[in-house]
């Protein structure tokens, strides 16, 4: 890296440091925790209008059609970005 280069971060992380099965790993772990978060909210919003309509919609549609894919596009976009930076940083000469 130049001199006035940084390194890529992510929520302070600095991934350019990282290696490829720690970049791997969090990727994956941001996945788990946006397929929870969004499992959670989903049940929540599917708990009040549930509650407010007298509705019967089942709680299953909250994991299939909410978290699923929010998890997967999380994952997918946490695989490419972290990566891209290691591959980056490879190419460019880095340890």
């Amino acid at each position: 890296m130049g001199a006035n280069a940084q390194p890529a971060r992510v929520l302070g992380i600095p991934l350019g440091d990282l290696g490829l099965f720690p970049s791997l790993f969090l990727a994956l772990a941001s996945g788990f925790m946006a397929f929870f978060a969004s499992c959670f909210l989903a049940i929540m919003s599917l708990l009040i209008w549930n509650t407010a309509t007298h509705g019967h919609v089942s709680y299953v549609d909250t994991y299939r059609y909410v978290a699923l894919p929010t998890g997967l596009a999380v994952m997918a976009m946490g695989m490419a970005l972290v990566t891209g930076s290691w591959l980056r940083r490879k190419f460019a000469g880095g340890s």
